[in-house]
This record gives structure tokens, sequence and C-alpha cells, in this order.
């Protein structure tokens, strides 16, 4: 079993950054890819972001592009989503997650195996 802790979230406004934390504990694997979702009131889970488990290989939706950044470091079984420039529709719970068995990481969330019990993000205008 995994555990997932995620922290970080709270209110900004428009224009502000935070940074997200996903701390992993338990039966870790030896290699993990990790994602970051969101789902807002009323929609469906969206892919934010995703990363290997080497940190080589990332992906990113194309709202967040050239504001969000992921990475990792796997000696603190930690990952992190820094969040620049957040806009009002970036508000959400913010969730992580851990797939076993795809390197880069799937992307979908279905592909993930472990998840976090998420982190609000609010954005005010």
């Amino acid at each position: 079993q995994v555990q997932l802790v995620e922290s970080g979230g709270g209110l900004v406004q428009a224009g502000g950054s935070l940074r997200l934390s996903c701390a992993a504990s338990g039966r870790t694997p030896r290699s993990y890819a990790m994602g970051w979702f969101r789902q807002a009131p009323g929609k469906e889970r969206e892919t934010v972001a995703t990363i290997s488990w080497n940190g080589y290989t990332v992906y990113y939706t194309d709202s967040v592009k050239g504001r969000f950044t992921i990475s990792r470091d796997n000696a603190l079984n930690t990952g992190y989503l820094q969040m620049n420039s957040l806009k009002p529709e970036d508000t959400a719970v913010y969730y992580c997650a851990v797939d076993r068995f795809r390197a880069s990481g799937g992307r979908t969330s279905s592909d993930y195996d472990y998840w976090g019990q998420g982190t609000q993000v609010t954005v005010s205008s």
C-alpha cells in the first residue's frame, strides 16, 4: 500500500503562485511515475501534468503549459507542482497519484493506482 499526502494548496489572487507537494510513503515501488490532476465543481477530473520515474519525461495539459512545472525528488519520495501566473479557472481540488506500470506515466486518471486526498486551490479574480 502506498500513501500519498498533498500539501501546499490555499487561496491566492490571480497572477499569484503556489507550490504543491506530494509525499509518498509506505510500500512505494522502486520506480513509479507521478501525476497531478484537478477537479473543479461540476467538472470531470482533468490531467494537469505527469512526470516519469526518472524525471526526464514530462507532460502538461495545454492550459497550464508555460505556467506550471512538475518535478520530483526521488530521494525524498516527493513530487511537486509549481504553479505560477494562476488564473481563476485553475480553481479546483488538486490530486497527486502514482502510476506503477508506465515508466513515463499514463495520460488519464484510470492509469493511476494510488491517490492522495486532494488539496484545494482557489484563485480569486
